[in-house]
């Protein structure tokens, strides 16, 4: 008999399908990311050895909010590979944003600024705690990056805050980030 799969274990997971790998449960995603709930429980339930109530607690109590529950549809708020429409409208972020990152990957981003890498946004934080704790998953000493949103916003570029409120852009060019200190947060 298979164990049931953790809380995190199932989060994980759920973040892999919703965000970049649909096909592993056979599973189809509408334009907006959306996909039909019972579905995707019923086929998590049987891979993981789980009930729904598993499933519905964690995304219920999932610090970072990453799921997006609306009736009968589940979709990951942001964060994908694949090729979706949010249907998020461009918003006015707060003055400054924040990044959290590795020294190693500072001296890149220093000079090609924040690109999204495999995903289709720059992901950002409201907060300098939020961005730490985004920093401290990462492997090797942690910076953390202010983003001027407002100049940047000034100059044209687009910000849109995901259901969860990590707030998201195509690129940060690097003339609009620096390091963090205890003094110029």
């Amino acid at each position: 008999m298979t164990m049931p799969a953790s809380d995190t274990e199932t989060s994980k997971f759920l973040s892999y399908v919703l965000r970049h790998a649909p096909q592993e449960l056979d599973l189809l995603l509408d334009a907006e990311g959306w996909t039909d709930y019972s579905e995707l429980s019923g086929k998590l339930c049987e891979k993981f050895s789980i009930v729904d109530a598993d499933i519905q607690r964690v995304i219920a109590e999932n610090p970072k909010k990453r799921f997006t529950l609306a009736g009968d549809r589940i979709r990951a708020a942001q964060g994908h590979s694949v090729e979706v429409d949010l249907g998020l409208k461009p918003q006015s972020p707060p003055d400054i944003l924040y990044h959290g990152t590795t020294g190693r990957a500072w001296e890149a981003i220093g000079t090609s600024g924040l690109k999204p890498m495999n995903r289709t946004h720059v992901h950002l934080s409201p907060d300098v705690e939020t961005a730490r704790t985004v920093a401290i998953r990462r492997k090797g000493p942690h910076v953390l990056l202010k983003v001027d949103s407002r100049a940047m916003q000034a100059a044209g570029y687009a910000f849109f805050a995901a259901d969860n409120g990590v707030w998201l852009t195509h690129e940060v060019p690097p003339d609009y980030l620096s390091a963090v200190t205890e003094t110029n947060q």
